[in-house]
């Protein structure tokens, strides 16, 4: 599942090429260099690089303190059943259960009813400041809980850390950077994201069809997530999700009425 949604982002780069050559072309260099000799500092160094590169070409981007406009929430029945149940649905399916999924193939054990208290919480508090969908989001939760964080799993809870330090930081500056990647050349911030993820998509991907047994649903799981479809408002990794559990168990089940090779030896 994980590697079917990560497969459209880490295609990104390698479909820029077409408009930037030259500037993606160099970033990809650059980060497959790094990631020879200091893979800790090829994401880093790659987005610095694309920043100073944005700056230099954007001219018009400028920078500007961040203002803080209150607007009172309201609540109508309208509201609840129209926007709050479809966005919970969707929040649900395509970010917590993903969440849970990615962090348990990377041996976290996740909390599920406290996980859902403190992530619903965080929700009301967030709501009147725009921050309505507080979750396990699947590819927040990919990236430090892969190896690229941290060689020691229990040492990982530091990149996040440190990514929730950003986010509060990059806040002060959100509307300068907003205009600054408006005026990004095409592509270009969709290829550091996905060059961010690649090592991250290479492991899911191994693991995946590690076992020759399951490689057909894991397959199916790949493809559906990669696909992008939207049916019932529910994005692809909640049914990849689904299909690759139904297909692993059908598989499952299939190995397990087949008669053994012993079986099948009778004296003659």
């Amino acid at each position: 599942m994980l590697a079917g949604i990560l497969l459209p982002l880490c295609l990104a780069p390698f479909l820029a090429l077409e408009h930037e050559p030259w500037l993606v072309g160099g970033l990809l260099a650059v980060w497959v260099v790094l990631m020879r000799f200091s893979p800790r500092a090829a994401t880093p160094v790659t987005f610095a690089i694309a920043i100073a590169a944005i700056a230099a070409t954007a001219g018009g981007a400028s920078l500007a303190a961040p203002t803080l406009t209150f607007t009172m929430p309201t609540l109508t029945w309208q509201a609840a059943i129209g926007i709050a149940v479809p966005l919970t649905i969707v929040t649900m399916a395509s970010q917590n259960v993903p969440g849970v999924a990615i962090l348990a193939a990377h041996g976290y054990t996740v909390p599920w009813r406290s996980a859902m208290v403190t992530t619903g919480v965080g929700t009301l508090i967030g709501a009147p400041a725009g921050g309505h969908a507080i979750n396990l989001a699947a590819i927040t939760a990919a990236l430090p809980a892969s190896e690229q964080a941290h060689p020691d799993p229990e040492r990982r809870w530091i990149a996040t850390s440190a990514a929730g330090a950003s986010y509060l930081v990059l806040a002060l500056a959100a509307g300068s950077l907003t205009a600054l990647m408006g005026d990004a050349p095409e592509g270009l911030i969709e290829a550091v994201a996905g060059l961010a993820l690649l090592a991250t998509f290479a492991t899911a991907i191994t693991g995946a069809m590690a076992d020759a047994s399951g490689r057909i649903p894991a397959a199916l799981t790949l493809l559906i997530g990669a696909s992008g479809i939207v049916v019932a408002g529910i994005g692809s990794a909640f049914w990849a999700l689904v299909a690759g559990l139904v297909a692993r168990a059908l598989w499952g089940r299939t190995r397990s009425t087949e008669p053994s090779a012993k079986e099948d030896v009778r004296p003659s």
